[in-house]
């Protein structure tokens, strides 16, 4: 009972990051299933992808009700993610425990860095008086004239896969990697790209879980329903906090969080390794 009545404040925490950062935000989830409510960790990846999905699935309605989703974009970029996904789910299987838990304490610093690395080149970018990335105006690639930007072709491709591989490994929606591709490869102007990522990780999630159906995993829905419920009803209210706080603040903030999170998920795995 103790654990179903912490799930409520964890869920909103998480909801909240997911709806005020966007990508970056569901990467909490799997260490607080693990370390604050007690599942292992292959029942926290596989319960992770069920809140994930959820709640991005909810949380793109009030972006697509205000333009900021490109659908068909997203589900392009979704769907060359799934046999990432896929193969993902499948060698989570393969990881013993504590090493998924330290891969996972590594894929946060990186994150961390990502998130550090992308405030200071917005900051850069308004020191310098520049806008949004320019939008495309042509296709990647068409046949008739056959036109091809294999360069921007490219790292749609590598992105869309690396980002099912780790939805499927770790249990996470994958949007830090997500955000920066839509911009760069699509170049889509960036609260788009935040909207559109929510359609990528929803198909990602989706795509992941059902390759986990065979697997021998026991989730406890009632604990699992009330962390979503409570991280969905979070990303409205984080979506709100987006609009009143400067977002190179959050993202300041999240970053600190994330490294914290780390380090406490390496010096509670890392020993157990030898």
């Amino acid at each position: 009972m103790s654990a179903l009545v912490l799930a409520v404040p964890l869920g909103v925490v998480v909801g909240i990051t997911l709806g005020a950062l966007g990508g970056g935000g569901s990467i909490l989830t799997v260490p607080a299933l693990v370390y604050l409510l007690g599942l292992d960790a292959r029942a926290a990846t596989t319960g992770s992808l069920v809140i994930v999905g959820i709640t991005t699935l909810i949380g793109m309605l009030p972006h697509l009700r205000a333009g900021r989703v490109r659908l068909g974009q997203g589900v392009v970029f979704g769907l060359l993610g799934v046999g990432g996904a896929f193969l993902g789910s499948l060698l989570s299987t393969t990881v013993p425990q504590d090493v998924l838990l330290v891969a996972f304490a590594g894929l946060m610093l990186v994150v961390a860095g990502v998130m550090t690395r992308r405030r200071r080149t917005s900051a850069r970018r308004q020191a310098a008086g520049q806008g949004e990335v320019e939008a495309r105006t042509t296709p990647m690639l068409s046949l008739r004239p056959f036109r091809c930007d294999c360069r921007a072709v490219g790292v749609l491709l590598l992105t869309a896969t690396a980002v099912g591989l780790l939805t499927g490994f770790f249990g996470v929606g994958g949007g830090f990697a997500v955000v920066p591709a839509l911009v760069l490869a699509m170049r889509l102007p960036m609260p788009v790209a935040v909207g559109t990522s929510l359609v990528v990780i929803t198909i990602n999630s989706a795509s992941a879980l059902v390759s986990r159906l065979g697997q021998d995993v026991t989730l406890d829905w009632g604990l699992i329903g009330a962390f979503t419920a409570a991280s969905v009803a979070g990303s409205l209210i984080g979506a709100r906090i987006t609009s009143r706080v400067s977002p190179a603040r959050l993202n300041l903030a999240f970053t600190v969080l994330l490294v914290i999170v780390a380090l406490y998920t390496a010096a509670g795995s890392v020993p157990q390794l030898f």
